[in-house]
């Protein structure tokens, strides 16, 4: 049977497209695509050519679109639009999204928005825009259906029926007193499959997951995942609803954390332009770079105490690495470990304690293990046996250190408030390579001079 061919991807259509200047052909390409789609699709694509698609974007996806986009790039293509473009492309999101938007704007297409926008949208906006973006209230959307219990279901049904249609990832509806304050969810599946003769007070959940609107929105993400859970309600500190969080915009608090996770440790960001002009990202990632050599001159500095010793046994410079990358991989694998479970919420001040022996008597036992595996190394490879003592035991001292780093480094950088999958992995490297050589070095000339 033949193989049919293989059709040209989407950028190779659009950049095939741009080199033609065919505007009709791009329109028709980005006709059949998803918002998200589109915006993966300009970002793919060098800044100098993106406005020549970005002008193909129908007006009623441009919203869309921008929320699908990285900050940097959003924030370049919001320049090439003018003020009655962005109020329309606004107009047409939802109150939260366009909360997600308003940071990119100006103060002038700001008020041309507000000013647009009807009382009530106006209200809800300000709701949203009252809270921080990591935030449960940040992240809610105010559309939530809401019902009183001592009214039947037949009653509800008649009123979802004359609203014609429900908000996207509507999976439950929200129980409220006379003062807005949640009683409770109703279950849609429990709606439609109970006897509509009866209360709502009868078949309603009175233990529904919510949420405060000043809590983070890590905790959200993590309650969402571990509950199962499509939308969850936001309350006030008086337990009066204030709205919804849906498992769309959890979705993106997970990606984002994710791409953190990776991104973090090197000094970037998430919303890094992947294709964004030399000199700006080399700016960006300058500062990086200089910590890593300030961190670096500072392990020069201890190697250079122990000069002397090094030019009398030139051996010593050749196992150098092999400290401080073991000391570097198991604080790494600590690191990793304390901070999945801070960002989880497993490591607490409550636990932390047992979770730091843990992790030392690990380290303790590697490096007693591969102390004697490197020992017995150097003295087949260099018959030195006062040279395989010192790296054995700088190689247990070290990885003990690695371990007391990997847990205490990252739960003192959250205590100062600084995330810690940024700050943890150059300190950790720093005080494993510093103490690695210390140890080494100090010992060997000890036992050498």
């Amino acid at each position: 049977m033949a193989r049919k061919p293989k059709k040209p991807d989407r950028l190779k259509r659009v950049l095939a497209a741009l080199e033609a200047g065919d505007s009709a052909k791009i329109r028709e390409i980005l006709a059949g695509l998803h918002p998200a789609d589109i915006a993966n699709l300009i970002e793919g694509l060098l800044p100098e050519r993106r406005p020549g698609v970005w002008a193909q974007v129908d007006i009623e996806r441009v919203g869309e679109v921008l929320l699908e986009l990285p900050e940097a790039v959003r924030a370049d293509l919001v320049k090439l639009m003018d003020d009655k473009a962005l109020v329309a492309a606004a107009r047409g999101l939802d109150t939260d999204d366009i909360a997600d938007l308003i940071p990119d704007l100006s103060d002038e297409v700001i008020a041309e928005i507000l000013f647009a926008l009807d009382k009530q949208d106006r209200q809800r906006l300000d709701a949203v825009l009252s809270y921080a973006e990591d935030t449960a209230g940040g992240l809610m959307n105010v559309d939530a259906v809401t019902v009183r219990e001592n009214i039947n279901l037949e009653v509800v049904l008649r009123y979802l029926r004359r609203r014609g249609e429900l908000p996207e990832n509507t999976n439950q509806l929200f129980v409220v007193d006379r003062n807005d304050s949640l009683v409770g969810a109703l279950p849609i599946g429990r709606l439609l499959t109970s006897d509509a003769a009866l209360r709502v007070s009868q078949v309603m959940q009175r233990d529904a997951v919510r949420f405060t609107a000043l809590a983070p929105d890590r905790e959200v993400a993590a309650a969402f995942e571990r509950y199962d859970l499509v939308s969850a309600p936001v309350v006030d500190g008086n337990n009066r609803l204030l709205g919804r969080i849906t498992v769309d915009d959890v979705m993106d608090v997970i990606r984002d954390e994710a791409e953190r996770s990776v991104l973090a440790p090197a000094g970037l960001s998430e919303e890094e332009d992947i294709l964004a002009p030399v000199v700006r990202t080399s700016r960006k990632r300058a500062v990086w770079l200089g910590i890593n050599l300030v961190t670096a001159f500072i392990a020069a500095a201890v190697v250079g105490l122990f000069e002397h010793t090094i030019e009398k046994v030139a051996v010593l410079a050749v196992m150098l690495p092999i400290v401080a990358g073991m000391g570097g991989n198991a604080g790494t694998q600590t690191l990793t470990v304390v901070v999945r479970g801070l960002a989880l919420g497993i490591v607490t001040e409550a636990n932390a304690r047992t979770v730091l022996f843990k992790e030392l008597m690990v380290g303790a036992l590697n490096g007693v293990l591969w102390a004697l595996t490197v020992a017995l190394v150097i003295i087949a490879w260099r018959q030195n046996y006062l040279v395989a003592l010192a790296l054995a035991l700088a190689m247990v001292i070290n990885l003990v250190f690695a371990a007391l780093s990997g847990v205490t480094i990252p739960i003192l950088v959250r205590r100062f408030g600084v995330d810690p999958a940024v700050a943890s992995g150059v300190i950790l490297t720093t005080v494993t390579d510093v103490v690695g050589f210390f140890a080494f070095l100090g010992l060997a000339t000890l036992f050498l001079t």
